[in-house]
C-alpha cells in the first residue's frame, strides 16, 4: 500500500514534509501544494521555487503539483522540474475554490470534457515527465463523472488521484465511492484514492469494499493524527513526548524560515492538531488569541502539560 501526503495550500508546503518525516518516518509520496507554472522562459521564484527546491526535499519522494489551464506553461514547467531531478509532475483538477475555478482552472477544468482531453493530450504529448492527475467528480454532480473519466481512460496518465466529491461540495458531505469504485474498473493506468480516511478504521472500510485500492492519499487525517500512516503500518499511535516534539521543531523551523509570522502558521496547524486532545476546543481557546511567540509557546506548554490527549486522535472538524 502506498501512503502520500495531500497537496495543502498553506499547511503541507516543504517544511512540514520534511519535519513529519523526520519526526514521524518518511511517507511514499509528497505532494506539493499547487504551483502556477512561470511564463515560458522564466523560472520557478521566490515561494515556489523554495517549495520545489531539491535542497528543501532531500530524501524524499516529492511530485509537484502544476495549477494551470495553458499548455504551454504547463509544458514548460515540467521541463524545468525535469532538470530539478523530479520524475512526475501532477496537475490540479481538484481545486473547488471560487476563483480558482472562475478562471478555468482546478475544477473548472472539468467544465467542458472535450476542452479538457484537447488539453490533456496535449500536455502528455509534450511533457518530459509523466502526468498524473488530481481530479474530483465534476462542478455540481457526480453524474458529470462518466464523460470525464472516458476522458481520462483515453489517455495515457500516470496515475489519476480521485477526490470522489464535486466542486460544488468543497469538503462538506460524504465522499461518492461509487465513482471511485467505476474508476478502479476502467481505468488503464494506477488509480488513488483521496477523501476523509481519517483514521485506520476508514481505510479498512475503503479496502473492505474496494480491494483493489493501492494508493490512499492522507489529508487532514495526518494532520490531526500525525502518526497516521505509521499506525497505517502496524505501528503504534503517537506519545504526547512526541507530539510535543514535533510540535516544537515544526515551530522552530516555520520561525527559521518565516520568522514572526510562525506563529500564525502554527495555528492553521492547529486546527486540526486541537483534534488530537479530548477537549479540542479547550485547546482552540488556548491558541487562539495568541499573537507573540512567548504568549503562544506558554499557550502550547500549558496544553501539553495538563490537557488530556483524546483516546483516539481523529480529525471531526
Amino acid at each position: 500500500m502506498i501512503y502520500s501526503l495531500a497537496p495543502m495550500e498553506g499547511i503541507t508546503g516543504y517544511v512540514f514534509r520534511r519535519v513529519h518525516a523526520e519526526c514521524f518516518g518518511a511517507l511514499d509520496r509528497y505532494y506539493t501544494p499547487f504551483l502556477p507554472p512561470p511564463r515560458v522562459g522564466s523560472t520557478f521564484g521566490g515561494k515556489n521555487f523554495k517549495e520545489i527546491d531539491p535542497a528543501n526535499n532531500e530524501g524524499l519522494n516529492v511530485v509537484p503539483q502544476l495549477l494551470t489551464k495553458n499548455a504551454d506553461e504547463f509544458v514548460w514547467a515540467a521541463q524545468l522540474l525535469a532538470e530539478m531531478g523530479y520524475t512526475e509532475v501532477n496537475l490540479n483538477l481538484g481545486c473547488p475554490s471560487g476563483t480558482v475555478v472562475a478562471k478555468g482552472r482546478g475544477s473548472g477544468l472539468l467544465r467542458d470534457p472535450d476542452a479538457l482531453e484537447a488539453f490533456l493530450r496535449d500536455i502528455c504529448e509534450r511533457s518530459p515527465l509523466p502526468v498524473s492527475v488530481k481530479t474530483r467528480l465534476g462542478l455540481e454532480d457526480d453524474g458529470e463523472y462518466a464523460r470525464i473519466l472516458a476522458v481520462y481512460c483515453r489517455l495515457p496518465l500516470a496515475e489519476l488521484i480521485v477526490h470522489p466529491r464535486v466542486q460544488k461540495d468543497r469538503y462538506q458531505g460524504s465522499p461518492r465511492w461509487e465513482p471511485y469504485g467505476a474508476t478502479l474498473a476502467a481505468a488503464p493506468f494506477p488509480v488513488a484514492y483521496n477523501g476523509d480516511v481519517f483514521d485506520t478504521a476508514d481505510r479498512d472500510g475503503l479496502l473492505a469494499a474496494f480491494p483493489a485500492t493501492r494508493h490512499v492519499m492522507l489529508g487532514r487525517g495526518l494532520l490531526a493524527n500525525p502518526a497516521l500512516a505509521r499506525m497505517m503500518a502496524g505501528g503504534p499511535p503517537a506519545t504526547r513526548e512526541e507530539l510535543e516534539r514535533f510540535h516544537d521543531a515544526l515551530f522552530h523551523a516555520y520561525e527559521e524560515v518565516v520568522g514572526g509570522n510562525a506563529v500564525f502558521r502554527m495555528k492553521e496547524w492547529w486546527f486540526y492538531a486541537k483534534c488530537a486532545f479530548a477537549d479540542p476546543l479547550a485547546v482552540h481557546r488556548a491558541v487562539r488569541k495568541v499573537r507573540r511567540a512567548g504568549e503562544y509557546e506558554d499557550a502550547v506548554r500549558t496544553i501539553f502539560s495538563g490537557m488530556e490527549l483524546a483516546e483516539e486522535a481523529r480529525f471531526h472538524g
